[in-house]
């Protein structure tokens, strides 16, 4: 009974460092900003768990802005401050 316990206790003992390991690559609610030089232009890549959702693009002249996904799929994104929809806003009926 007692070696059983000391190997028990060693098997413990061991398997710390890889609970600890898998701790520290939980998920956080901070995102990851890749920033990198394209010609004149400063572009950062906002990922959210390996999900790349928004890009900020910083121009050498002129003002930065956003793009940012336009629907689910890879690769599609659109400018934050021109989007591509314009939803009217007509009134057809008033009470």
């Amino acid at each position: 009974m007692r070696t059983f316990n000391r190997l028990l206790l060693v098997g413990l003992m061991a398997s710390l460092p890889i609970l600890g390991h898998a701790a520290d690559e939980a998920p956080s609610a901070d995102p990851e900003v890749t920033i990198r030089t394209e010609g004149d232009r400063t572009i950062q890549e906002y990922r959210q768990n390996g999900f790349l959702y928004a890009i900020k693009v910083t121009p050498k002249h002129g003002k930065p802005y956003f793009l940012v996904r336009a629907d689910g799929s890879d690769g599609n994104f659109v400018r934050s401050d021109q989007p591509d929809m314009l939803i009217p806003s007509w009134k057809i009926f008033e009470w």
